[in-house]
């Protein structure tokens, strides 16, 4: 997954570290409690690809197909009430 893709998603930019946006990653809030969070761009592969896991998950529950990840939050948007 690129960040392009992760932006297409909704996910927000957040950055952290000594200087502004040194590193960053990137979050999806869904719900209170219930959202998703990508790698940061220090854990990029060489690859270039990220990917996403549900925040605060034990297990980890990693997504790394743009399609996958967009299916499963345009279904979990459906359902949020």
């Amino acid at each position: 997954m690129t960040e392009q893709e992760l932006q297409a998603l909704g996910f927000d930019l957040d950055t952290y570290g000594d200087f502004d946006g040194e590193w960053h990653y990137y979050s999806l809030q869904l719900a209170s409690g219930f959202g998703f969070i990508s790698n940061s761009n220090g854990q990029v592969g060489e690859d270039g690809q990220w990917y996403v896991e549900f925040f605060d998950s034990d297990p980890h529950i990693k997504f790394t197909e743009f399609e996958e990840l967009q299916s499963l939050i345009n279904l979990i948007k459906s359902r949020i009430i």
